[in-house]
């Protein structure tokens, strides 16, 4: 029992780490034509969720979160980060990706590459809901452009979640996929 809540820590810690390396290395956004980035800022939170629970993926979740808000505070990229500094946009969110990747592999995992493929897909998903309705509530944007920016990035992360998360889950876990399985992917 006290080795799986250690593992549990450890993972955590690990996959938080990829997280804050994801961002100060800029890695963790892929150049768009729109003239913004896709992020794959939230995949380390999806397979921590996935590998080890819905507590570790919300522990990631928040160190994510927390990245996004001191970066935002510290060292802001462009003049809308500012509205990240505030953690109801910036945290809050973030926290909900790993349990609602979990629930989804939870559900299911007997279709394996189906479960991972849609696990990836909803938590970027989650993601991009989240925060972008933060920003209409707080009124940042019109729901009209919030709708164009969740097309133009959100189903494009969502799609590199996905594989992203299939690939690294599926070498993880040894899924097969068609004749071959695991590290064979």
């Amino acid at each position: 029992m006290a080795q799986d809540r250690t593992r549990k820590i450890v993972i955590t810690g690990a996959l938080g780490a990829v997280s804050v390396l994801l961002g100060l290395t800029h890695w963790g956004f892929i150049p768009w034509f729109s003239g913004v980035s896709v992020t794959i800022m939230a995949v380390p939170v999806i397979i921590g969720a996935i590998l080890e629970g819905p507590i570790v993926g919300a522990g990631i979740g928040l160190i994510f979160g927390l990245f996004s808000l001191l970066e935002a505070a510290i060292a802001p990229s462009g003049p809308g980060d500012v509205v990240f500094t505030n953690p109801l946009i910036s945290v809050l969110p973030r926290l909900f990706i790993g349990p609602v990747s979990w629930l989804v592999w939870t559900g299911l995992k007997k279709i394996p590459i189906v479960g991972l493929i849609l696990a990836g897909v909803a938590g970027s998903l989650t993601n991009t809901v989240l925060v972008l309705g933060m920003f209409g509530l707080y009124g940042i944007y019109s729901w009209l452009v919030l709708g164009g920016i969740a097309l133009t990035n959100g189903l494009p992360e969502a799609a590199v979640s996905a594989a992203l998360t299939l690939i690294i889950v599926g070498i993880t876990l040894r899924i097969q996929v068609g004749k071959r399985r695991g590290a064979d992917l």
